[in-house]
């Protein structure tokens, strides 16, 4: 099947994008302690900053279905700009902090701001319910590939930067000002969108918050979508980075490599969640690919060894992503076509807000086992439940 010229933009969107996430959060963690954060300050910037990136997205996603789609994709690549800019160029902490909770910075390597949003409902708009969920694979795994190569690209531009001569802080803010850069080439991109993104013009129907039909399916899912998140945030990409270097002494040249084949790992789950889907449908793959990766979770701080540690991280990312296709199409399967911003909107902002709490707790624990293990429980119990309240909500495909 060929997809429209749209189609094929948000791809390059969202490669773009998870590359620059990718080559922030291997050294976001290690830039804030070279400017002298600890664990506690280091985990309340990286809640703030999840904080600001979910009001955010909240907000433009409410109001896209109305004002515009591609205005506000546009507008939004301003704030990554911005946030990117402050933070390698200043040297106060109150700015630094402010540019966190308004601006779009990543600290976990996942989408943050009202990008995923947007393009999710798009992108559900112009394929039919049965390309939907093997088109949101392919999404997934142009995330995870790029996001791979930008972890990798920024490790071993971090470490040959150091060989030659800079400071580590010096590298790190080389990272961040490419990242700003990457925010102009997305705004670029988002600009030549056509009309057909945009949502379908309906009247006669009460709205809250860009929702009507499917408002208490939506605000069940997200629900538990925060608490998976939550257990997700404890252990968010940078802290996980950070405490293999901690632990182990890993470097910033290995952290690349090994969180370019974490993301790799994660593509490939991703691009399985179709033929899952496909046979046991979408709600049973996200929960039952998704409990064996929670319980790697809990035995990765257990281990030893790097080298251990890392299979473990490896095997954990092998099935840990295949819920995420199933989850954006069963979200966009469920709702009204003009619902789909705002059910998108309030599903990943769910998920951001309850990602927000885990670094501010995981600061306050201490880099220990305990968040890893807390993590991977909260997870199985979001599993569960979801299991149970949504195994008879079928999406038309299924029915």
């Amino acid at each position: 099947m060929t997809y429209s010229s749209d189609i094929k933009i948000l791809f390059v969107t969202r490669g773009v994008r998870t590359f620059a996430y990718g080559s922030l959060a291997v050294i976001i963690a290690l830039f804030l302690a070279a400017r002298g954060f600890g664990d506690k300050g280091i985990g309340l910037l990286f809640t703030l900053t999840l904080v600001g990136d979910a009001l955010l997205s909240l907000g433009v996603s409410s109001v896209a279905d109305r004002v515009g789609r591609k205005r506000l994709l546009v507008l939004s690549c301003a704030l990554v700009v911005m946030a990117g800019l402050v933070f390698a160029l200043t040297t106060s902490s109150v700015l630094l902090v402010l540019a966190a909770i308004v601006g779009t910075i990543s600290p976990s390597g996942a989408e943050v701001g009202p990008f995923l949003s947007l393009e999710q409902a798009a992108i559900a708009q112009e394929v039919s319910s049965e390309d939907r969920t093997k088109v949101f694979a392919w999404y997934q795994v142009t995330g995870s590939l790029c996001n791979a190569f930008g972890a990798l690209a920024a490790g071993w531009f971090a470490r040959s930067l150091q060989v030659s001569g800079s400071t580590n802080l010096e590298s790190y803010r080389a990272i961040i000002l490419v990242y700003a850069a990457l925010g102009v080439v997305l705004a670029i991109l988002f600009s030549k969108l056509t009309p057909k993104i945009e949502a379908p013009k309906r009247t006669g129907q009460q709205k809250t918050v860009g929702l009507h039909r499917s408002r208490a399916a939506v605000l069940r899912l997200s629900s538990l979508f925060a608490l998976d998140s939550f257990g997700s945030g404890l252990v968010v990409q940078s802290l996980i980075a950070y405490w293999l270097h901690r632990r182990f002494n890993a470097d910033v040249g290995a952290l690349g490599g090994i969180f370019f084949f974490v993301n790799i790992f994660s593509g490939v789950s991703a691009l399985a969640s179709v033929r899952v889907a496909k046979r046991f449908g979408l709600v049973n793959t996200m929960v039952w690919s998704h409990i064996p990766a929670n319980i790697l979770l809990i035995l990765f701080p257990l281990m030893p060894t790097l080298e251990t540690s890392v299979a473990i991280l490896l095997a954990r990312f092998l099935t840990s992503q295949m819920d995420v296709p199933a989850r954006m199409s069963y979200t966009m399967a469920i709702v009204d076509a003009d619902e789909r911003s705002a059910a998108s909107g309030f599903s990943n902002n769910a998920k951001l807000i309850g990602s927000s709490l885990g670094p501010l707790i995981s600061g306050l624990i201490g880099l220990n086992a305990i968040p890893f293990i807390l993590g991977g429980t909260l997870k199985i119990i979001y599993d569960l439940s979801l299991y149970r309240l949504f195994i008879a909500v079928k999406p038309p495909e299924e029915k």
